[in-house]
């Protein structure tokens, strides 16, 4: 019979790994944040920037949303307020969310934060983030006696 070694925290790897997926699905609940405002966000990389698309259906000004890029995590937060006011005795169902939300999302790649642009079209918030290009390699001469 031959002996096979045992490895003791093989099974923590598929622990963590269901941790992180978890963790991944609720967002806002990790961060302390309201999970009913933790808007979803696609980010995605080209050879030359990072793009992050975000549903945010229900802005009317540009002043009700901030961007925020430092390091290599992306911030979004604002208000969405509600067009009309209902009285809460009327309300028979509310799943839509009015108030402050704040997101934040770590990106694949270091970005220049000076060189970020956003446009917000049919409520989804577009933002461009060009990467950070590596400064060239340099030959470095060899004095060579």
């Amino acid at each position: 019979m031959p002996l096979i070694p045992y490895e003791s925290f093989r099974n923590l790897d598929g622990f963590k790994r269901d941790l992180d997926r978890l963790f991944n699905d609720f967002p806002a609940f990790v961060r302390g944040e309201q999970q009913f405002g933790a808007h979803r966000i696609d980010v995605y990389e080209t050879d030359t920037e990072v793009v992050a698309t975000c549903d945010l259906p229900g802005l009317e000004k540009k002043e009700d949303v901030d961007i925020d890029v430092r390091g290599n995590v992306l911030t979004v937060s604002g208000t969405l307020t509600r067009t009309h006011e209902v009285q809460e005795e009327r309300m028979h169902r509310q799943e839509r969310f009015y108030g402050r939300f704040q997101r934040s999302v770590e990106l694949p790649a270091a970005v220049d934060d000076d060189n970020v642009k956003a446009s917000y079209r049919n409520g989804v918030l577009e933002i461009r983030m060009a990467k950070l290009q590596p400064p060239p390699r340099k030959k470095i001469d060899i004095d060579f006696h």
